[in-house]
C-alpha cells in the first residue's frame, strides 16, 4: 500500500492510494509526484475543493468512478465533456459541472485528518485558493 502525505492550507492529511480499485489512475499520479497546486472550492458539487487542471490528459479513461465521494475521498476526473479535475470531498458532494452530472476516479482516500476537513473546506470557501501538495509518505 502506498501511503501519501498531503498539505493543503495549514492542514496535514495522511493518506493512502486506492492501488487495488484504481491502478491505472494510481501509476499515473504516482508518475507526477510530488504534486502540488492549488485548490479552489466547487462550484455545483456541494461541500469540495478541487484542482481544475484544463486539458491536462493522465491517460487514464474511467475505474472505480463515482459520483458520490465521501469526505475524505479524492477524485480524479480525466477529461472529457468538462476540464480534467481533481477533487477532495470535505462533506456532500454529487459531483457535476454545467454540462452536468460527472464520474471521477476514487484514487486517494484520507487516513487521517477528518477532523480538519471541514475547516478546510471552509477556509477555501471564505477566503480562497490555497496551496496543496501530494508526496509520497517516509
Amino acid at each position: 500500500m502506498t501511503k501519501l502525505v498531503i498539505h493543503a492550507g495549514p492542514y496535514t492529511f495522511d493518506a493512502k492510494l486506492e492501488e487495488e480499485a484504481a491502478p491505472q489512475t494510481c501509476a499515473a499520479f504516482r508518475k507526477a509526484l510530488p504534486y502540488q497546486s492549488q485548490i479552489v472550492h466547487v462550484r455545483w458539487s456541494g461541500e469540495g475543493v478541487w484542482i481544475p487542471l484544463g486539458d491536462h490528459d493522465f491517460g487514464v479513461g474511467y475505474e472505480n468512478h463515482t459520483s458520490h465521494p465521501a469526505p475524505g475521498h479524492i477524485i480524479l476526473y480525466p477529461g472529457g465533456i468538462s476540464e480534467t479535475e481533481i477533487l477532495l470531498a470535505y462533506g456532500g458532494v454529487d459531483f457535476s459541472s454545467k454540462m452536468g452530472q460527472l464520474a471521477g476516479n476514487h484514487f486517494i482516500t484520507l487516513t487521517s485528518g477528518h477532523e480538519n476537513l471541514m475547516k478546510l473546506g471552509n477556509l477555501v470557501l471564505w477566503e480562497g485558493a490555497k496551496d496543496i501538495r501530494f508526496e509520497l509518505a517516509e
